[in-house]
């Protein structure tokens, strides 16, 4: 880990601060330990979430450091870029549910960071934007294929092409994020969200993020048949069978992740 990004353990969700003053930007330390931690939340039965967000009051993140492409080099920005897609690719696939709580700006691989996570929400005063045409680079970080999914191709362009920015209210019409809340007031809704799963079975869960995101890459016919195959695998897992002895036994079930 670095200090530019904070952890923390609440109950059963991961707390991640974004935390590299002044603009919360992300390096090659914080990338690196962000697609660390993902893994080792992974492989740790008692996560079921996790909430990102920036430290400070004003950015959620400003996205890349400029200053790591200053030189030019081509095998620099490659091997940045590849952080980039490996912590955010890491998110993205991150076995629970994952929050992004956006408490100001998020420009650029801020956005993308934002993009990779399952839920956004984002206070009224938040900005967002991928502007990186504007300093002739493009968005790098998953950001020329989430955005589409989850705008549709005319506000990408818009986005993108045109470096438009968006506030919360206009982010949240278009689908970018899925509520909008008071200033101050993102990471504990943030919080309540990500704690919400504690009560669904977080194999069950992981197995329905699957199929979900299927849509983007599988035909239907191919996910329908991963539906039926994943549902018959969850009966070899011992939440299946808690579960449904729970709720029969009239009792709040005791997960196992297993």
């Amino acid at each position: 880990m670095t200090e530019k990004l904070q952890f923390e353990m609440q109950d059963h969700t991961a707390l991640i601060t974004i935390n590299n003053p002044a603009a919360n930007t992300w390096d090659a330390d914080n990338l690196q330990a962000l697609e660390a931690l993902i893994k080792d939340l992974n492989a740790d039965p008692n996560c079921y979430s996790l909430v990102i967000t920036g430290a400070g009051d004003k950015f959620f993140s400003a996205g890349a450091d400029l200053n790591l492409f200053a030189s030019g080099d081509p095998e620099h920005a490659g091997m940045i870029a590849n952080h980039f897609h490996a912590a955010f690719k890491a998110l993205t696939h991150f076995n629970g549910v994952s929050v992004a709580a956006i408490n100001g700006y998020a420009m650029g691989g801020g956005l993308e960071c934002a993009m990779s996570c399952d839920i956004r929400i984002a206070e009224a005063q938040a900005v967002m934007a991928l502007p990186e045409a504007t300093v002739g680079l493009l968005p790098a970080g998953l950001g020329t294929q989430h955005l589409p999914w989850l705008v549709g191709e005319g506000w990408a362009k818009r986005m993108i092409l045109c470096g438009e920015r968006v506030d919360a209210e206009t982010a949240r019409s278009i689908g970018l994020v899925e509520e909008v809340v008071p200033k101050g007031e993102s990471l504990t809704r943030a919080l309540a969200i990500a704690a919400s799963t504690a009560k669904q079975s977080p194999t069950s869960v992981a197995a329905c993020k699957q199929l979900i995101m299927a849509a983007r890459h599988k035909t239907m016919p191919e996910a329908l048949n991963d539906e039926r195959e994943a549902f018959v695998a969850l009966f070899s897992t011992l939440d299946q069978k808690e579960g449904v002895n729970a709720f029969l036994e009239k009792r709040a079930p005791a997960w196992k992740n297993a």
